[in-house]
């Protein structure tokens, strides 16, 4: 499931960035502005749980390490 996230992740990156490109090229389309806002808070949410589920929460970690 991990890699599943990082997956979505990237591809909600390319699309918030085309959404926003589409939005400042078009004549004023809100719709490519929301698209683009929720695509780049769902990237922001699928990276985090990306990034959380790769630490290793059986180990220990100490500050000498």
């Amino acid at each position: 499931m991990g890699s599943l996230n990082g997956i979505l992740a990237v591809l909600a990156a390319i699309v918030g960035v085309f959404s926003i490109y589409k939005y400042m090229a078009s004549a004023d389309n809100k719709l490519w502005m929301v698209i683009g806002i929720i695509a780049i808070l769902a990237f922001l949410g699928l990276g985090a749980m990306f990034l959380s589920g790769r630490m290793n929460k059986t180990d220990d970690i100490h500050i000498t390490e």
